[in-house]
């Protein structure tokens, strides 16, 4: 970096947007932003690979809002796979906007089509959007793109792999004459890869992170457990100092909602959101969660990307992601612009496949923890091991009673990744 991108002012921002950055508690760009804003502001396409938390958002929209002229109706056009990451994009541009005339819209399922169709209808300068409402309001011919001067996607990764690429393709024949594009992804598959190729003309690229890294200042470790008593481990965990803001991640709508009632049978504060509940449920949900109102939030794949909530003490993976982009995902919702955090799997018997496969894809091995209270394996108590980091910082050791049970061949090849 550059003397002259120290800080935001280097970047030739108006008084207006420098204003509005110093309102948000930014000091100095991040990686992203050093090395995308500039791009941007010349008018160059962009792929950009940063895993979440690092500031992509002000890296697109911060050059995205210098350019947009007031009052000219819809050019920045942003596409999320999620509702939740819609509406925390729109948030930040809302913020990054303050003090001009600038209107921004979100656009997603799940909610009323009027507040859309006004805001489509008064020309809003910026509109993020989910690509399924997109293209119902397209269809509709409510929707009127051509005057888009400038198409971002956002998490471009996480809208394949929900296939998405069929209604991407679907909104960018409708765009008209072929904007300045700009695609963010924290990891960069084949599939990313070739869509980039595909849509992007002459594009810089810019990987800030390795795919697969995860955020300094986030520990983690993993508990053997028996599936019985998953529940039982949480409670005891959610018991020890520090445990004060935790996010846990199941893998099935029913699970999530089968935790939330142990959990509140435990008297701990918690609530739930996936798709199956509706938008407004989900939304108050969040608000309590990032309030303070309720310690525990437990969700679906649906918060792992999109959640933007500092303060999150603990990420709970209740089950072993089966793909290390999600756990890469999930673990980033802690430990956000330099505060520390930590990350906790449960890993059961039936999970030591799919565990080795993900320590062998992130190229690095988990600490792990064993319980005898909750360890799966049998046979005899050994000395445990627990990470004196988690340890020190949340002062949460066991006592004597924890310790790690050796097991003839399942056990033993998960401590065969011991470090």
């Amino acid at each position: 970096m550059t003397e002259a991108t120290a800080d935001f002012s280097g970047f030739g921002l108006s008084k207006l947007r420098l204003a509005a950055v110093e309102a948000l508690g930014w000091t100095r760009p991040t990686p992203i932003q050093q090395q995308a804003i500039p791009l941007v502001t010349e008018g160059r396409d962009v792929v950009g690979i940063a895993r979440t938390g690092t500031g992509k958002t002000g890296a697109f929209m911060l050059p995205a809002l210098e350019a947009l002229k007031e009052g000219d109706g819809l050019q920045v056009l942003v596409l999320c796979p999620t509702r939740e990451l819609a509406q925390q994009v729109c948030e930040d541009t809302d913020a990054l906007a303050r003090g001009s005339a600038v209107r921004a819209a979100v656009i997603h399922g799940g909610v009323a089509y009027g507040p859309q169709l006004d805001a489509l209808a008064r020309g809003d300068e910026v509109v993020v959007a989910t690509p399924g409402r997109l293209i119902d309001l397209q269809q509709r011919g409510r929707a009127r793109l051509k005057g888009v001067r400038l198409l971002i996607l956002d998490e471009a990764d996480r809208m394949l792999d929900m296939g998405f690429r069929p209604q991407i393709e679907q909104v960018v024949r409708g765009l008209g004459k072929r904007p300045q594009t700009l695609m963010f992804s924290a990891t960069m598959p084949n599939a990313v890869h070739d869509l980039a190729l595909r849509m992007t003309r002459d594009p810089a690229w810019i990987e800030v992170t390795p795919s697969g890294t995860m955020a300094q200042g986030i520990s983690e470790i993993a508990y053997s457990v028996r599936p019985e008593l998953k529940p039982d481990l949480l409670v005891h965990l959610l018991a020890q100092p520090g445990w004060d803001q935790v996010l846990v991640f199941t893998r099935t709508k029913i699970g999530a909602d089968t935790l939330q009632a142990r959990l509140a049978k435990a008297r701990i504060s918690c609530d739930v959101i996936h798709s199956n509940r509706q938008m407004r449920h989900r939304t108050r949900a969040i608000d309590r969660f990032s309030e303070g109102k309720v310690r525990v939030l437990v969700a679906t794949d649906i918060a792992q990307r999109g959640l933007d909530i500092e303060g999150i003490s603990h990420v709970v993976n209740y089950d072993v992601p089966l793909d290390p982009g999600d756990y890469v995902h999930r673990i980033g919702r802690t430990g956000r612009a330099g505060a520390t955090g930590e990350a906790v799997t449960f890993v059961t018997a039936s999970d030591l496949g799919a565990f080795r496969t993900l320590e062998n894809q992130l190229e690095r091995r988990l600490d792990k923890v064993h319980h005898p209270d909750f360890d799966f394996a049998g046979g005899v108590v050994v000395e445990r091991r627990e990470p004196s980091r988690a340890r020190s910082r949340s002062g949460r050791g066991m006592g004597s009673k924890a310790g790690a049970r050796l097991a003839p061949d399942e056990l033993a090849a998960l401590l065969s990744h011991e470090n």
